[in-house]
């Protein structure tokens, strides 16, 4: 849910693909069908996608016509070849406020059958985020409340700013965080997102990082070397490496490891180890050179 920030956020800080206009249509950069205004998506070179929640007046809260952007932005990403990995961002002050609360309205007023076609919608595109074969990284800044917070646990990775802070506030308007709550539950566990849930508490974001809600904290003026720093990680990485990673990793529980887990995981490097990148990978290593997938990130 919206809510105004209890205390004002640090100043805006840059979204990945650097400012709008021409600074940011550097050369190799392209920009994507579903770019708009409130929504900015950018190809770089390297293979990294810049996806850019840009409604700062509302806190990048998301109404109807946004989340069909976002879930189209990370169908269409998937599904793109020539992307590596995407990073996710909120412009200005905050990550995500949640859900704006013209939406809210809207949904209150409507009936069970509408409200039902719109939470699929929304499911619609968390799942989009979460299930994307690409890895994504989510840097947060300012507030990071309700679906905002679904939105960084649907990440694979979260880097957030020292003034972010986190929060499940739905309760305090009577409902409850039912699409995003799997995905909370699978980033910090069933007892924790239970008491999140309960008591709307907000986390800071060294609370955040002691429950691996974020794996890494870092001052407003270092979030880009911060998320530099994973990118080139994740450029070193053979791009199906990473694919079969997610692909795999999703459909693991933490549970007892039982003999259908065990085939799971022996046809799976099986496969894997016969394709061409783990050929180029391991002749790399044996001659001692760069795999031919590596790639410089850069943020502008």
């Amino acid at each position: 849910m919206i809510r105004t920030p209890d205390r004002p956020g640090a100043d805006d800080i840059r979204s990945g693909e650097g400012p709008r206009g021409a600074a940011e249509r550097t050369a190799g950069t392209r920009d994507m069908p579903m770019d708009t205004t409130e929504l900015r998506v950018r190809i770089a070179a390297s293979g990294l996608a810049f996806v850019t929640l840009d409604r700062p007046q509302v806190h990048n809260a998301f109404d109807e016509p946004q989340i069909e952007r976002l879930a189209g932005a990370f169908e269409s990403l998937g599904a793109d070849d020539s992307v590596r990995a995407v990073v996710l961002r909120g412009a200005g002050r905050h990550f995500c406020a949640g859900a704006d609360i013209g939406w809210m309205r809207r949904a209150a007023q409507a009936g069970e059958a509408d409200n039902i076609d719109d939470a699929r919608r929304f499911a619609r595109m968390m799942r989009a985020v979460a299930g994307c074969p690409k890895p994504v990284v989510a840097v947060v800044q300012g507030a990071a409340f309700g679906g905002g917070m679904g939105l960084a646990c649907a990440a694979d990775i979260v880097i957030a700013a020292e003034d972010a802070r986190f929060a499940l506030t739905e309760a305090k308007f009577g409902i409850l965080p039912a699409v995003v709550g799997p995905y909370v539950v699978n980033a910090i566990g069933r007892r924790q997102a239970m008491e999140l849930a309960l008591t709307c508490r907000t986390l800071s974001a060294p609370q955040a990082l002691a429950i691996g809600l974020v794996q890494q904290v870092a001052a407003a003026d270092a979030l880009d070397a911060a998320l530099l720093d994973v990118l080139r990680g994740l450029l070193r990485s053979g791009p199906a490496a990473l694919r079969e990673i997610k692909s795999l990793l999703g459909r693991l529980s933490p549970q007892s490891v039982d003999d259908a887990t065990s085939d799971l995981t022996a046809r799976t490097i099986a496969r894997v180890r016969a394709t061409a990148e783990a050929r180029e990978g391991f002749a790399a290593f044996v001659d001692k050179r760069e795999p031919g997938w590596l790639a410089e990130p850069r943020l502008d």
